[in-house]
């Protein structure tokens, strides 16, 4: 556990459908619940690494009805009443802003921390050794914490933080946030020294992001604070449905970070610890291609296969999955080959992030059973 003084509660955010992922992920069985990396689940991964820092009954899993059955099957520790179904998508602001809204009525004090479920942490103790300095800096004061992870290359697909003066011991205030930049920009960040990928994970006492939320997002926060007195009462899951679709569809990042980190410095109580904790989001194919073949399983000629068998011959840097049926690659590069039982997903490894257009394309076509 975490400083028994410090109440500190996450929050798992798991409501994505992981469209990138398609086919394996689906809305009935996003990317979060999958074992892409190793036997147990994306969101299962998430919880075991933060047990050191809080019990399951300190945890709560923000999702949607379509997938809240199997998070609730795979989190069998968790108290069901903790798995709370959005009733309809509205990104991060709402579903972390509503969080705070719920603690601040439980416990003003606590620290809460908003997780993606979906994300791969390789060397566990220095997550959780980051977050103890972030868990504590939250509580010095109404301070903001973001967690930003070293660039090891000019990435288009993650967001950008760019820090200022030191504060202590590594911990940097927030200059600004820059979302997915290209390719030049993304190469200058990496250039300068002072940029980090946004990891997506956040630190903050429970009143500090509720007051944060009233103060940039004031037509929302009197939504959420309407869904928070309603929790417990049998009339919440009505008040729920009717009122969160009023929320702005809008990030974090967008609504109450960058407007915080324009009043500058230390007015800001915006700061960023740099953390190397072996951190991928797995956004792609191509991502998970690199994780895998980054933990040495790949065959010599960097290809990766999850196959029942295969024969490659003259096939370099290529990812198969197929554990199903036996792939012979002849002759290819780059690839991306993914069965399901209805599906099969042929593409390039550079154009592994246009995977989500195919599951639009679905849609557009009326195949719900697809999607």
């Amino acid at each position: 556990m975490t400083d028994s003084r410090i109440d500190f509660r996450p929050i798992i955010l798991a409501g994505g459908s992981g469209t990138r992922f398609w086919p394996r992920s689906r809305r009935s069985a996003a990317k979060q619940v999958l074992a892409l990396d190793g036997e147990r689940s994306m969101i299962q991964q998430t919880m075991d690494r933060l047990r050191p820092l809080a019990g399951e009954d300190k945890m709560w899993v923000i999702t949607n009805d379509l997938l809240a059955e199997t998070i609730a099957q795979q989190l069998d520790v968790l108290p069901r009443e903790r798995v709370i179904c959005e009733p309809a998508a509205r990104n991060t602001a709402p579903a972390a802003g509503l969080a705070a809204f719920l603690l601040e009525r439980m416990a003003p004090e606590s620290v809460l921390g908003i997780f993606p479920a979906d994300h791969v942490i390789t060397r566990e103790a220095a997550f959780v050794k980051t977050l103890r300095a972030a868990i504590a800096l939250a509580v010095e004061d109404e301070n903001m914490v973001v967690l930003g992870i070293q660039p090891t290359h000019a990435e288009t697909g993650y967001g950008y933080i760019e820090t200022g003066e030191q504060l202590r011991d590594g911990i940097m205030h927030v200059r600004r946030f820059t979302e997915k930049p290209n390719r030049e920009r993304a190469e200058e960040f990496v250039a300068a020294g002072n940029y980090y990928w946004n990891s997506g994970i956040f630190v903050w006492q429970a009143k500090t992001l509720a007051a944060a939320v009233r103060e940039h997002l004031p037509e929302m926060a009197p939504l959420l604070e309407e869904i928070a007195a309603a929790y417990g009462t049998p009339r919440f899951a009505a008040v729920f449905a009717r009122v969160y679709p009023q929320c702005e569809n809008i990030s974090v990042d967008y609504a109450i970070l960058e407007p915080r980190s324009a009043k500058g410095g230390q007015r800001s109580k915006l700061y960023c610890i740099p953390a190397d904790f072996g951190w991928n989001d797995l956004g792609s194919w191509s991502a998970l291609y690199d994780h895998k073949l980054a933990q040495g399983l790949g065959d010599e000629q960097e290809n990766v296969t999850e196959a029942g068998n295969s024969v490659l011959l003259e096939a370099h840097g290529n990812y198969v999955y197929c554990p199903s049926k036996m792939v012979a690659l002849v002759g290819v590069a780059g690839l991306v080959v993914v069965e399901t039982d209805d599906a099969l997903l042929v593409t390039t490894r550079e154009h592994a992030q246009d995977v989500g257009k195919v599951v639009k394309q679905l849609a557009q076509q009326g195949r719900e059973d697809l999607i």
